[in-house]
């Protein structure tokens, strides 16, 4: 900059080595201002997954052990068992799923600068819509359906039992199904209280 020139108010400078605000992953800082690349989706929908397995791993805990359990007496038979494992995982696959989704809803709000910092919703258009939205689903059959299926774990695998280590996987991902049934619509209301809003994602675990 030449001898007497003074900066211009409001211009962006940055020095090497320095990252600017807004340009970290994802560019949160300033919405709708930052072009994701694949690989921010990809870090983001790991975000997700992590967290769908923190809140919902425990809460399928008393499905796996009840699986765990009649595998083991199977084995003590003589009879062919599959690992609980493979269960566990067929139940991550739907969350797995459940996080790319979430991702891709995140970036969308995000480019549409719907989203805080905080990563809730700036428009109390949309954060009305997903609390009507979430308010009604409680009420429809097929809310109730589903959480019948979690509520009782020997039920379910009275009703849905599978052979073998394929069998342990669909099973697992049907449990995840009927579990994503469940909670899609709260979990939803992340966008509303704020993804990183860690007093709401306790609520909803628990």
């Amino acid at each position: 900059m030449r001898a007497g020139m003074a900066p211009v108010p409001g211009a962006a400078t940055a020095m090497p080595g320095v990252e600017m605000p807004g340009m970290g992953m994802p560019g949160m800082l300033m919405p709708g201002t930052y072009a994701w690349l694949a690989l921010d989706v990809v870090m983001l929908t790991v975000m997700w997954a992590v967290m769908m397995t923190a809140m919902m791993l425990p809460s399928a805990a008393p499905m796996i052990l009840l699986v765990a359990g009649m595998h083991r007496r199977r084995r003590e038979r003589s009879t062919p068992a599959a690992p609980t494992a493979l269960f566990a995982a067929g139940y991550l696959v739907v969350w797995g799923g459940f996080s790319a989704g979430a991702a891709v809803a995140q970036w969308g709000l995000h480019q549409g600068a719907l989203l805080s910092p905080a990563m809730a919703s700036t428009s109390p258009v949309l954060g009305g819509f997903l609390l009507a939205i979430a308010g009604v689903y409680q009420w429809l059959p097929a809310k109730s359906a589903c959480l019948s299926h979690c509520r009782s774990p020997l039920g379910f695998l009275t009703r849905e039992w599978r052979e073998g280590s394929a069998g342990a996987v669909v099973m697992g991902m049907r449990h995840g199904l009927f579990c994503l049934g469940c909670c899609w619509a709260l979990m939803a209301l992340l966008f509303v209280a704020g993804v990183m809003n860690l007093l709401w994602v306790a609520a909803i675990a628990g």
